[in-house]
């Protein structure tokens, strides 16, 4: 469901794009015991790199590093090379992992335990290996090809690719208190970035209305938005379940999500509590129960600078022609 922000489909970090092209033409992975493969480079300085050798065992300054925090960019492609996570597009700021000692060999763990700071690496994993060791889930249908068209899956192996950029090793104390300062940084960008969209956002919406010759009202948080049935029932309150039907498209007509897609059935969900993008939690209270209504929502209280996956571009302000079934 789309409208949830936890499902926020994924600006890449030069290191790891850098490592797009290394494993193109970088030569043949190197392998350990336990079966990842991987290509391992170390920073000579600036975007110089040159490649780092591994022992059979693995890296033994390892134990040197358990219980620090380290910082990286990762990125996961499919079989199909097709960006599956990208952490500095989707979450802003670099993962950071607390290193332990290694119980199970095979999976992501181990290969992490191969970096040392400044270090890229590329890592390639048998996708039902992987699964089994790190995620510990069975193999999601759309990680596998298709059958053929005799129906039978194909008996190769797939892979799943890993690119890793390690930044660098902290403390527990020290990486808490980067993360807080790097959020607070990202937090303070991304309000600077709101203000100014909303006005152009703004500029585009009301050449919409115009457009599209549609009566609408606005509300002092941007949002416009037109009653075309009105209702009887009450209008719901903040922590109020509501139920709601809807279709959601860009101001280009392309539909990115609807509940025809999901049987029609309405979506449930509290109001004023962030389970929804921020223009439903401004809008849906302004209707009474049975109304259907227009909403033209500004990206800002949509999906932001970050857009969301493959339909929802970045800074894309939104339509959603909407019905309130129900307040609860």
């Amino acid at each position: 469901m789309q409208l949830h922000r936890n499902i926020l489909s994924l600006a890449l970090a030069a290191g790891i794009l850098g490592l797009a092209s290394c494993n193109k033409g970088g030569g043949d992975f190197a392998k350990t015991k336990t079966g990842i493969e991987y290509k391992l480079f170390k920073n000579d300085g600036g975007t110089k790199y040159s490649a780092r050798e591994i022992g059979p065992d693995g890296d033994a300054t390892y134990k040197d590093r358990l219980g620090k925090i380290l910082a990286l960019d990762v990125e996961y492609r499919s079989y199909k090379d097709s960006v599956l996570f990208n952490s500095r597009k989707q979450q802003g700021i670099p993962m950071r992992i607390e290193l332990q000692e290694l119980k199970v060999k095979g999976g992501l763990e181990e290969a992490l335990s191969l970096l040392q700071p400044g270090d890229s690496g590329v890592f390639r994993f048998n996708v039902d290996t992987i699964f089994a060791k790190s995620f510990r889930q069975p193999v999601p249908v759309f990680m596998k090809p298709m059958p053929g068209k005799d129906g039978k899956a194909s008996t190769e192996p797939v892979y799943m690719t890993m690119f890793v950029k390690a930044q660098k090793l902290q403390t527990k104390d020290e990486a808490q208190a980067d993360q807080q300062k790097m959020m607070m940084e990202q937090q303070q960008k991304m309000a600077a970035h709101a203000e100014e969209q909303l006005k152009k956002d703004d500029a585009i919406l009301q050449e919409y209305v115009k457009k599209n010759n549609l009566t609408m009202q606005k509300d002092a948080s941007g949002v416009y938005y037109m009653v075309t049935k009105p209702g009887t029932g009450p209008k719901p309150k903040a922590g109020q379940t509501v139920s709601v039907l809807y279709k959601g498209s860009l101001l280009d007509g392309k539909v990115f999500d609807s509940s025809e897609k999901m049987g029609n059935k309405p979506i449930d969900f509290p109001i004023g509590v962030g389970q929804v993008i921020p223009g439903w939690d401004k809008a849906i209270p302004l209707l009474a129960k049975g109304s259907k209504a227009t909403l033209l929502i500004p990206s800002s209280l949509a999906y932001g600078q970050r857009g969301a996956g493959a339909d929802i571009p970045a800074d894309a302000p939104l339509r959603f022609d909407v019905e309130l079934v129900d307040v609860k």
